[in-house]
């Protein structure tokens, strides 16, 4: 396997960031087999809405749910089986 260059070290850097909060954690947990909208992200998690919003957008920035409105709702879920992978082995690990 290649070394990475600085650009990727600094990007896989950011990546692993963003799985460093508890709360994101929890919605893709939450996000891994379901499409949700905020107030049921919200509700499952039990968190406020505003605080899953932030989060959501944090998540949306780095490319890691997607979303689509449908009518007044914004259904968010995984952007790719990327992050269900990088999750599940995260799981994994914790587990051992």
């Amino acid at each position: 396997m290649e070394l990475l260059d600085d650009d990727k070290t600094i990007d896989m850097a950011e990546l692993f960031k963003i799985f460093g909060d508890s709360t994101r954690i929890k919605i893709i947990n939450v996000l891994l087999d379901n499409e949700l909208c905020v107030c049921e992200i919200a509700s499952k998690i039990k968190v406020s809405q505003s605080a899953v919003s932030h989060q959501l957008r944090i998540l949306k920035t780095a490319k890691l749910v997607k979303y689509y409105k449908k009518g007044n709702c914004i259904y968010y879920s995984l952007a790719d089986d990327h992050v269900k992978k990088i999750f599940m082995l995260g799981s994994e690990h914790t587990n051992e």
